[in-house]
């Protein structure tokens, strides 16, 4: 290791910081060692890398139109040179459909986060505060919530509001934030009486700014980690609906919805509904493995590094 490459490690890893960009750089370097460390957690971060990048430059990558089959000359043609991953029942190319259904899946699981994410923090770390009757109403909506199946208060929720794409991110999102909350709460518990916000509330700061500024900060590495890891479900609920026809309408290249198409043919043309099955699970132990590792890496007891 180089000289310069020392001295840049020491300036990182230094007990004394001379500022606060210096310490949270350094702290950020000791994180990315934790996480680096885990080689699976590396290997679920490129699939979700390799994910990124598919859905971003589809239209360079896909070798053929993800809407229009050649049904004379392409049906249902299994793997070869020209059609990697063979053709479905439209004589549409799979690869290409696969490609273009990972902007779908990419959009499902980033919209579901941001929506659901927030909401769940929002009302975690309010009642954890507030406590009394607040606590108490929320935490029962709550319970309400988890009491049922996520795929089964999904689909009572898109029967309500229709099938489509949209109305189907809405319900995952509704159906996803109770975990968020409880563990907001519970986070939230464990520093309300502690001496920092205690010293932040004598200087005059109000309940709201306390919640926002203080206590959320503290609770989003959990819930990091706890939305990576739900983003594999998030991914099998989505594929769930569209399988059941709820979630994203034909022509769609949604990896559900392709399973539905070809499961009448998984005796004889088994890679139609094979090839998005797999990408499904692929995908979703991309998620797993990059939230076991981003757990590790951010729990402060987990290493002594």
């Amino acid at each position: 290791m180089s000289e310069t490459a020392m001295t840049r490690r020491e300036w990182l890893l230094t007990d004394r910081p001379q500022s606060r960009l210096q310490a949270r750089l350094g702290r950020a370097y000791v994180t990315w060692r934790r996480f680096a460390a885990n080689r699976l957690a590396v290997i679920g971060m490129l699939i979700i890398l390799g994910l990124i990048v598919l859905a971003v430059f589809a239209p360079l990558l896909a070798p053929y139109s993800p809407y229009v089959g050649d049904l004379a000359k392409a049906r249902l043609l299994p793997p070869d040179a020209v059609h990697w991953l063979g053709t479905d029942d439209q004589g549409r190319d799979i690869l290409s459909r696969l490609i273009y259904g990972s902007r779908l899946t990419l959009q499902v699981v980033v919209l579901v986060a941001i929506i659901a994410a927030p909401l769940g923090l929002l009302v975690g770390t309010v009642a954890g505060y507030a406590g009394g009757w607040v606590d108490a109403v929320l935490m029962r909506i709550t319970d309400i919530f988890l009491a049922f199946p996520k795929l089964v208060l999904a689909l009572a929720f898109v029967a309500a509001l229709g099938p489509g794409i949209g109305n189907a991110i809405i319900a995952i999102a509704i159906t996803s934030w109770p975990p968020y909350a409880r563990i907001a709460r519970a986070e939230t518990l464990t520093v309300r009486n502690s001496d920092y916000i205690s010293a932040v509330r004598l200087m005059g700061a109000s309940p709201w700014r306390i919640v926002l500024r203080h206590i959320m900060p503290l609770c989003i590495s959990s819930l990091i980690v706890r939305v990576t890891l739900d983003m594999a479900g998030i991914i099998l609920t989505a594929a769930g609906l569209g399988f059941l026809g709820l979630g994203a309408q034909p022509p769609l290249p949604e990896w559900g919805a392709m399973i539905a198409s070809g499961r009448r043919f998984i005796l004889d043309q088994w890679w139609v509904a094979a090839m998005p099955g797999f990408a499904i699970l692929v995908v979703s132990l991309g998620f797993n493995l990059l939230g076991d590792g981003l757990r590790d890496a951010l729990d402060p007891r987990g290493s002594g590094q």
